[in-house]
C-alpha cells in the first residue's frame, strides 16, 4: 500500500533527524526549513509523528495484509 511505503519514509526521516540529534546535537530538519518553530518545520514534525503511528499498525497486520507472500518451511 502507497500509504506504508509513505509512512515508513518519513519514519525513516525521523529516525535519521533523531540520530543526528543524538549523536551530534544537530538537528537536521530544523536546518533546513528555517528552525524548529518554523511551519515547514512543524509540519515536517507532524507528518512523521503521524507516519510514526500509521507504522504501528504495520506490527499488528497479518501477512497477506502487508502483501508479503506467506513464508514457507
Amino acid at each position: 500500500m502507497i500509504f506504508d511505503k509513505v509512512a515508513l519514509i518519513l519514519t525513516i526521516i525521523g529516525a535519521l533527524n533523531w540520530g543526528s540529534i543524538g549523536l551530534f546535537g544537530f538537528d537536521l530538519v530544523a536546518f533546513f526549513c528555517g528552525g524548529q518553530l518554523s511551519l515547514l518545520s512543524r509540519i515536517i514534525f507532524t507528518l512523521v509523528g503521524l507516519a510514526g503511528l500509521w507504522c504501528i499498525s504495520l506490527l499488528f497486520r497479518g501477512e497477506t495484509d502487508t502483501g508479503h507472500a506467506p513464508r514457507t518451511a
